[in-house]
């Protein structure tokens, strides 16, 4: 017979299961939605903005400042207040007890809310992937791309998720092996098939999607997603839209190293190809203008001759 659990027991592990869900449900946390990311319009300056305690624009204080943590403008009688207010509803400033370093919004004075807010704060590391700017240097709110999971900024969002599921290859192999990439990791942008997929370092849930052996993000099956692989306007890629023939397609660094490889003849010859062009028409122009002299002078001993023969008929 196993031995009955104590109180102490029970409470320490229902504690940790509650812990255990309280990180869980911190890394799913819907940052559009929660209310230290809520809209704000500045009563001075009518600027929308993210919720924070001083307007970006203007600095000012708000009349109705929202709670970062719970989300409400107003205090009631009955709650875990650290000031009391007997039979006193507070808002404003009077409901305020702290400002939080992350989200740079108002935490009220309730007891729960001051404990917890700066541990489970979903903006802690809200740096936006593509500008790198912290919540303290724009004032828009924040959003998670919803391929990679990844912090952006109101700026780059939509930009950002319009070119998120592209590899960072020109195939959709494995980038360990050569065999077709089956599991896609979207924040490094890399294919791995089912051997590789597996890591030492993270361990598989069951039930999940093996994690990326160099990351630790989720993977998604390639075939459930519109992946797209690399393009590049430059290099040995632009090759195939180049009209020149002289260069057979190649340009970038590939022509280039050709180049140097020859001594820089190709060029030299092309440039005297020019010049042996210009001379041939110097040439052309000064044939052109000596045949016209010579039309002129052959028609003035023309009309010499007409004349001549006028001169002597009259005279007889």
């Amino acid at each position: 017979m196993p031995k009955k659990k104590t109180g102490a027991r029970k409470k320490a592990e229902s504690r940790k299961e509650r812990e255990k869900q309280s990180r869980a449900n911190r890394e799913h946390v819907d940052v559009a939605k929660h209310p230290c990311n809520s809209n704000m319009e500045c009563d001075k300056c009518q600027r929308k903005q993210k919720n924070r305690a001083f307007c970006y624009f203007c600095n000012s204080v708000q009349k109705l400042p929202v709670c970062a943590q719970c989300g409400k403008t107003k205090c009631m009688k009955s709650s875990d207040c650290v000031i009391k207010h007997p039979g006193i509803h507070s808002t404003g400033m009077a409901m305020v007890g702290a400002v939080c370093d992350f989200c740079e919004a108002w935490v009220c004075h309730g007891r729960k809310c001051l404990s917890t807010h700066a541990c489970v704060c979903p903006l802690t590391d809200a740096d936006c992937i593509e500008c790198e700017r912290g919540v303290w240097d724009h004032g828009g709110r924040i959003f998670r791309c919803s391929f990679c999971q990844n912090f952006l900024c109101e700026d780059d969002q939509f930009e950002h998720q319009a070119s998120c599921q592209v590899l960072q290859a020109e195939t959709y192999k494995c980038v360990s092996c050569n065999r077709l990439g089956q599991h896609s990791c979207l924040r490094c942008k890399a294919c791995y098939c089912d051997d590789h997929a597996k890591s030492k370092v993270f361990k598989q849930e069951k039930g999940k999607a093996p994690p990326c052996p160099k990351c630790g993000h989720e993977t998604q099956e390639t075939k459930d997603l519109s992946m797209s692989t690399r393009t590049l306007k430059f290099g040995r890629q632009a090759g195939a839209d180049d009209d020149d023939d002289d260069y057979d397609g190649a340009s970038g660094y590939d022509s280039y190293w050709k180049n140097v490889a020859s001594g820089g003849r190709d060029q030299q010859d092309e440039y005297g190809e020019d010049d042996d062009y210009e001379e041939d028409e110097e040439e052309e122009e000064e044939e052109e203008e000596e045949e016209e002299e010579e039309e002129d002078s052959e028609e003035e001993a023309a009309a010499d001759l007409l004349s001549g023969l006028k001169l002597d008929g009259t005279a007889a």
